[in-house]
């Protein structure tokens, strides 16, 4: 029990830091937005040193034995622009090289997600940011023994605020032995109804009172997704593709409800194995040896890097839902963290997005940790760049590659703003 607790902690550890920090570079203050003058010449160039950095930190990783299989990365502007770049393998054993195109699932950054479908929703009038959860939870036999459940709120749900433990990492071993059950079962490859993960969590001691804390659970996003079928009487995934896939030309990034997963690359997954006895090896033949929909509105999506900058340009630029809503996102911040030196901005976590404070100002960001594979998603609105990384393993050291390759980016920026200043 002592060696999974160890085990158990160390994973919600890496994925409470994918999740919810990046440590960042430093550039100088005063920029303008890169869309506006970065030059095709400066952008060119950060493609190649981009490249050569990226091929270095992976030469390193072999040479130091780090889990590295292969690694995909994309940066984008405003504008249009993307740069796409790989390394390495999607699949170690056949040697098949990663490609811009293999897709990884892309955990928790789903969030940002299932809170842009809700804040659409609230701008359609068909949810309320203020409206207790009872309004379209009640009917369940199970609401009443939903800890804080008469209080909470959607936006208590979207922040993290609600009080709600976290059924993946805050029952002991209960969901663990769950998923080894579901795993071993001879109906293994069965859809996992949310609500049987909800179950998780009843009767249980809140954390706090609704409003008044902050506490990261995938089961407050579940019930977001419940919440978003009852009130459009139709699936999470049919709203997620009307509202946001298909009218932003998201084509590689996909429902992950199914096993047979066109494109995936393999995943490597030395943690999962360790914490819920899954193989090493989570694909097979295509397939994922699991049923993902375990996940569902906690993330439940398979993507790419470039299609994870170009959801992030989207959504920051007001693309994908109108301005107040996005400022929505930004500003419904749980137990937000002031700096002196930005009176009145809030930092932490708002409503599926973390709002961080850095040496390079402000960033908006998100992690995803899935058995078999990390990522990350970050914008930078001070110079209106989007950044994502996806590795094929569960166990890397992803925000130290993300920093490094944000870092070579970040100083070809900082080189052509002093140069526009100097030639005003």
């Amino acid at each position: 029990m002592a060696k999974e607790t160890a085990i158990n902690g160390g994973l919600r550890a890496r994925r409470l830091a994918l999740a919810s920090t990046i440590s960042l570079v430093c550039l100088l203050p005063g920029l303008v937005l890169a869309s506006e003058w970065l030059s095709d010449d400066t952008f060119n160039q950060i493609t190649i040193d981009v490249q050569v950095e990226l091929d270095a930190r992976y030469a390193a990783a072999q040479s130091a034995n780090e889990l590295f299989p292969g690694a995909t990365f994309a940066f984008g502007l405003p504008d249009g622009r993307v740069a796409k770049f790989t390394v390495g393998y999607s699949d170690l054993e056949k040697k098949l090289p990663m490609r811009s195109d293999s897709r990884m699932p892309s955990g928790s950054i789903g969030k940002t997600y299932v809170a842009a479908v809700a804040m659409s929703m609230v701008e359609d009038g068909l949810l309320q940011l203020d409206g207790r959860i009872g309004t379209w939870l009640g009917d369940e036999p199970w609401f009443a023994r939903l800890p804080n459940g008469d209080s909470i709120t959607l936006l208590h749900l979207l922040n993290h605020s609600s009080g709600i433990i976290d059924h993946v990492f805050d029952t002991d071993s209960q969901f663990q032995d769950y998923l080894t059950q579901q795993f071993d079962s001879d109906n293994a490859a069965g859809s996992i109804d949310p609500r049987e993960l909800v179950r998780f969590v009843l009767d249980k001691e809140p954390l706090f009172p609704a409003g008044e804390g902050f506490h990261y659970t995938d089961t407050g996003y579940l019930l977001v997704g419940i919440i978003i079928e009852k009130a459009t009487g139709s699936g999470y995934y049919e709203e997620l593709t009307r509202r946001l896939l298909v009218p932003l030309n998201l084509r590689q990034t996909t429902p992950l409800d199914h096993r047979d997963i066109a494109g995936i690359a393999q995943g490597y997954a030395p943690e999962s194995q360790r914490l819920f006895g899954l193989p090493y090896e989570v694909v097979d033949e295509g397939a994922l040896v699991f049923d993902p929909s375990l996940e569902w509105t906690g993330g439940g999506l398979v993507t790419t890097s470039e299609d994870l900058v170009r959801w992030a340009v989207a959504l920051f630029s007001s693309k994908a839902i109108a301005r107040p809503y996005v400022d929505e996102m930004l500003n419904s911040i749980a137990k937000p963290e002031h700096y002196a030196d930005e009176p009145g901005r809030n930092f932490g976590y708002g409503l599926g997005i973390n709002v961080a404070h850095t040496r390079l100002g402000v960033a908006y960001h998100h992690g995803g940790f899935f058995p078999g594979y990390n990522s990350l998603l970050a914008y930078f609105p001070d110079v209106d760049i989007a950044v994502g990384m996806q590795i094929n393993t569960d166990q890397s050291n992803l925000e130290e590659h993300f920093d490094a390759l944000v870092k070579v980016i970040m100083g070809h920026v900082s080189r052509e703003t002093s140069a526009v200043d100097r030639s005003h």
